[in-house]
C-alpha cells in the first residue's frame, strides 16, 4: 500500500512540474517558468498601390471587362491580417459588350502581390476615399 500511495505521489509531482513547462508569458508563474513571446514581424511599409496595380491589373479586373480610368485610393492597413487594403476604380465593360459604368474593387496586398480583390460594398470605406489615376 505504501508503495502505491509513493508512486501516486511521485506521478503527481512530475505532472505538475511536466506542466510549468508548457506555461505561457502571461501565466502566474515564476518568470523563468514562462515561455519566451514570439517576436512580431516588423509592420510591413504601405505599398505603392500604383505600382501594384498596374503591374497586376489582370489580377484585379478581368481581361475582357477592358478596364479603363483606373484610379487607385491611398492604402489603409488590414483590420484582420498583416496586408494592406486599398479601394480601386475603373470603367468597365461586361462580357456581352455593354458597358458596366464605373465599378469599385477593395484589393488586399501582402507582400507586394495582390493576394485578393472583391467588389466594394456600400458600407465600405471606398466611397469617401479620393483617388488619384495609376
Amino acid at each position: 500500500m505504501l508503495r502505491i500511495v509513493a508512486h501516486v505521489a511521485l506521478l503527481a509531482s512530475a505532472l505538475t512540474l511536466g506542466a510549468c513547462g508548457f506555461a505561457d508569458s502571461r501565466a502566474p508563474v515564476p518568470e523563468f517558468m514562462r515561455m519566451k513571446e514570439a517576436e512580431q514581424p516588423p509592420p510591413e511599409p504601405p505599398p505603392d498601390v500604383k505600382r501594384v496595380v498596374r503591374e497586376q491589373i489582370d489580377v484585379v479586373f478581368l481581361n475582357t471587362s477592358y478596364p479603363r480610368e483606373v484610379r487607385v485610393a491611398a492604402p489603409h492597413r488590414e483590420v484582420r491580417g498583416p496586408g494592406w487594403t486599398a479601394c480601386v476604380r475603373a470603367q468597365l465593360t461586361s462580357a456581352t459588350g455593354t458597358a458596366l459604368g464605373l465599378q469599385t474593387y477593395i484589393v488586399t496586398i501582402n507582400g507586394g502581390k495582390v493576394i485578393d480583390r472583391r467588389r466594394a460594398e456600400s458600407d465600405d470605406i471606398c466611397g469617401s476615399d479620393s483617388y488619384e489615376p495609376i
